[in-house]
């Protein structure tokens, strides 16, 4: 699967601290491991401090935002 972060989620990743990095990561990494290819769908994904909104279509994974408490 193909992974794409709108320019939103992208922002919003720059603006977490260094250490969230990994989290956001490891979530991308497992969604597109158990998405499968589908219709355009909502979903999300939740860390211990982090979380992010993606749609898939076909073998698409668009991360729509991410973010962390801080």
């Amino acid at each position: 699967m193909r992974v794409e972060l709108i320019q939103r989620a992208a922002n919003a990743l720059f603006d977490v601290p260094d250490e969230m990095h990994e989290e956001i990561i490891t979530l991308i990494d497992a969604v597109t491991k158990d998405a499968e290819p589908q219709a355009p769908n909502l979903g999300a994904a939740f860390g211990e401090w982090c979380w992010l909104v993606y749609t898939v279509e076909g073998d698409v994974i668009e991360v729509l935002d991410v973010g962390c408490a801080r």
